[in-house]
């Protein structure tokens, strides 16, 4: 494979197919929404916090429902839990193991847990516990990062830095904890050079692992109603592809490649990867990777001299 994939990752890791359930907290939100370090939240964000694919009913309930789901069509018996929407690590710290607990308790057949993070809302007490949750199950927190263009992170108001992603970084690895960053490869404000670093940053860091989004635009948004107003111009399909295959051919071949496109449903978007399946155009640089003689971490000796 032309990169290190993440479900190779699981199996090697857990000897079988592992699946990831996705779980909706209620009444989770994100500091900054609410006015604690910014308000609105980031431009590209709707009301859901990123979260389209949530079943209905309590933490147990949705985590029992997804098993059952998945066993049948699957056969699958080890799975994730996914705390996925808004910021999970906001909550107050009895709160979070309540919820952490609930997720983890609902099923024997849980071996991991996955909780989404801010940069800059990583408390000692949420890690300290988190620390103590991984000695049991495998613990990665999902932490936003986006762009390092510091520049776009104000304009996306995602109201933290380049610095708090660094901190954030060095205080989970300090923890043993696995940590999975979040970038966004195709922001109106960034180029090339960003991808570029982007891998560059993740790889010194010692990441473990990375998931690419292309930016999808959402109805209601402030993004959108920029979209419409004709304020934001993207990059096409083809250069996307370009772009991840340099983001990849830079990074470090041991970080774990969780995803290189996200997707949203079609009725609540105006722009969600150039009305193209996702997986087409995975397979599209995947194709050209192997066609070209591309693969993760090629790049990476000559970035390091």
């Amino acid at each position: 494979m032309v990169y290190n994939e993440y479900s190779k990752f699981l199996r090697e890791k857990f000897h079988e197919k592992v699946y990831k359930i996705p779980i909706k907290v209620e009444g989770l939100s994100c500091p900054n929404r609410d006015g604690t370090c910014g308000v609105g939240g980031c431009i590209f964000c709707g009301e859901e916090g990123g979260s389209f694919e949530n079943r209905e009913g309590s933490i147990k309930e949705q985590v029992q429902k997804n098993i059952a789901h998945i066993e049948d069509r699957y056969n699958a018996h080890k799975f994730i839990a996914y705390i996925q929407n808004y910021t999970a690590t906001y909550m107050e710290l009895e709160n979070f193991k309540k919820t952490i607990e609930e997720a983890v308790m609902a099923s024997e057949r849980i071996v991991g847990v996955n909780i989404s993070a801010r940069p800059d809302f990583l408390t000692d007490g949420h890690l300290d516990y988190l620390e103590k949750l991984n000695e049991k199950y495998m613990v990665t927190l999902e932490v936003g990062l986006q762009t390092p263009n510091y520049h776009t992170l104000v304009k996306i108001n995602r109201g933290h830095l380049l610095s708090d992603y660094i901190d954030a970084v060095q205080r989970i690895k300090r923890r043993g904890l696995r940590i999975s960053t979040h970038l966004i490869l195709n922001l109106p404000y960034d180029d090339d050079l960003d991808a570029i670093e982007s891998a560059n940053i993740i790889s010194v860091l010692g990441v473990d692992e990375v998931k690419v989004h292309a930016l999808y635009i959402l109805k209601g948004t402030k993004l959108g109603q920029m979209y419409l107003n004709g304020e934001v111009e993207l990059i096409s399909k083809e250069e996307y592809v370009d772009r991840v295959i340099l983001f990849l051919r830079h990074l470090d071949e041991k970080v774990v490649i969780g995803r290189l496109l996200g997707r949203a449903p079609e009725e609540n978007t105006l722009f969600c990867n150039w009305d193209t399946s996702w997986w087409k155009i995975r397979d599209e640089i995947i194709e050209k990777m192997e066609k070209e003689g591309y693969y993760q971490g090629q790049l990476r000796k000559e970035d390091s001299k």
